[in-house]
């Protein structure tokens, strides 16, 4: 596994585990492997390995039963639904990414106001508390903030949300916060503080149960990150 690859790990192993089923390694109705020897298998850790079977089952190709495993159902197909952002590197790559998650993710946002139990509502708001407790550490603060944002997808209950956006995974958001890290000027950390804030109007706004409110504080966040992407390309150019 690549631990330096911009996709995580998680991703690494949902593509392995789905290249196993699609090549007949592992075969519908098929057990997988327990947690420990998927650990064991790929030198990750129990983390990363129930963040993938959750995505495999959020893209409906394994299911979980308590106490008796994870099971292929599916073989994927040889087109998957899949978004590669793994090479996005400029800001214009950036800008295209946030151009399609403003098109998903705000009626993710809107749905999950409508659709969310008490249950998903407090992942959510875990997962916002997470990232506001990471914003001084910007190269940290990745993986929450795509945590966040996926939270979101799944209170939807729209199961296309949530594959689109493991599709992209945390590369769509990676590279602004890793130029955010080598910065020593405290004008770009300051911008994670906003980034914090506006994910606590998304979780409020759906807490509240208000569709048109998520709906717009989503759409907020995402247009004022293509206007951090921009600013910190032009200070790179500076």
């Amino acid at each position: 596994m690549d631990r330096s690859a911009p996709d995580g790990l998680a991703q690494q192993l949902v593509r392995r585990l789905t290249e196993s089923i699609r090549s007949g390694e592992l075969r519908a109705g098929e057990r997988l492997p327990t947690e420990s020897e998927l650990v064991r298998i790929h030198g990750v850790s129990r983390t990363v390995v129930r963040e993938a079977m959750s995505r495999l089952n959020a893209q409906g190709l394994v299911a979980t039963q308590q106490g008796r495993g994870s099971f292929v159902l599916a073989v994927p197909s040889s087109v998957p639904f899949a978004v590669d952002a793994s090479g996005a590197r400029t800001p214009e790559d950036f800008l295209e990414l946030l151009d399609l998650r403003l098109g998903f993710e705000t009626e993710a946002a809107a749905l999950a106001a409508r659709r969310a139990d008490a249950r998903r509502i407090a992942d959510i708001k875990a997962a916002f508390a997470k990232f506001a407790d990471e914003v001084e550490s910007p190269g940290a603060s990745v993986a929450a903030d795509f945590d966040f944002h996926r939270s979101v997808a799944l209170a939807s209950h729209n199961r296309y949300f949530v594959q689109l956006l493991d599709s992209l995974g945390s590369a769509a958001i990676a590279a602004p916060r890793e130029r955010l890290s080598m910065s020593t000027d405290a004008e770009p950390l300051w911008h994670l503080h906003l980034v914090a804030v506006e994910h606590e109007n998304i979780y409020r706004a759906i807490a509240r149960r208000n569709p048109d409110d998520a709906r717009a504080a989503m759409r907020v966040h995402l247009a004022n990150s293509q206007e951090r992407v921009t600013g910190l390309s032009e200070v790179g150019h500076g």
